[in-house]
């Protein structure tokens, strides 16, 4: 059993320029594709990841007011995949300093999606947005340091 995480930005931004984003140490950067890549990172930050790019994407997921729907007309997603038994608490910091070096880097608009349904963070028109404080933040201390409410 696995946990997925799933950063989507809005757009057509190369999915290589994604992979420096998210990870800059050029030994850990996935290879693949065009529109597909990815890597093994387990032993490093307990993730692997996978980077694709696509069009005419439909997200819907539960927030904290209910369900939210989003269609980005071109897109890139980061899928972080981890063990679900194993350092859920450094795994999971791990990935959020990937997504926060993605976001830090550039504009887009972004979502973070925990298995598919639930919608921990969004960045629309520049205004960076946690769902799920009093449940999914408030499990995972150092994401709150890596995105200060």
């Amino acid at each position: 059993m696995a946990l997925e995480y799933r950063l989507t930005l809005a757009g057509s931004t190369p999915v290589h320029e994604v992979a420096e984003r998210a990870l800059p140490d050029q030994a850990e950067r996935p290879t693949g594709t065009t529109t597909l890549i990815s890597a093994d990172l387990y032993d490093r930050y307990g993730f692997g990841v996978t980077i694709t790019a696509g069009r005419n994407a439909y997200i819907a997921v539960e927030t904290d007011e209910g369900l939210w729907e989003w269609e980005p007309t071109e897109y890139v997603s980061l899928t972080f995949r981890m063990d679900k038994f194993a350092d859920a608490k450094g795994n999971v910091s791990n990935m959020l300093t990937a997504v926060r070096r993605v976001l830090d880097t550039g504009p887009e608009d972004a979502t973070l999606v925990l298995n598919g349904d639930v919608l921990l963070l969004t960045r629309l028109n520049a205004t960076l947005t946690k769902h799920h404080h009093n449940t999914w933040w408030t499990a995972y201390p150092t994401a709150t340091e890596t995105f200060p409410d």
